[in-house]
């Protein structure tokens, strides 16, 4: 994982709901609670991957281009290009689990 990460709890959050995952989902994969929101700053070319629940996740602006809000659900991905950083929680009071890889490069054909 390349990534610089902080865990800050929303107080606005009062009640969370825990939801067994299933070790399928676990296996490789962070999990995020309801109430809580994670920054990641990544310092190589990522991917995030949304395994269970849903994320609002919001880009850093930069030069090119201005801040961003996305809702990603189970199956979605997210690249994230180095130096770029990204605040994600979860959607709802279900929680959220996530995995964050380095993007692996293409084989090129000879």
């Amino acid at each position: 994982m390349s990534a610089v990460c902080t865990t800050n709890t929303l107080p606005s959050v009062a009640s969370v709901r825990t939801t067994a995952v299933p070790s399928a989902v676990r296996r490789g994969a962070w999990q995020l609670e309801a109430g809580h929101a994670m920054s990641l700053k990544a310092s190589s070319a990522s991917v995030l991957r949304i395994r269970q629940g849903r994320v609002w996740v919001t880009r850093d602006a930069t030069a090119h281009w201005g801040s961003e809000d996305l809702v990603l659900a189970p199956g979605e991905s997210l690249t994230v290009a180095p130096g770029e950083r990204i605040v994600m929680e979860p959607w709802d009071s279900h929680g959220a689990t996530y995995s964050w890889d380095a993007v692996q490069p293409t084989a090129r054909a000879g």
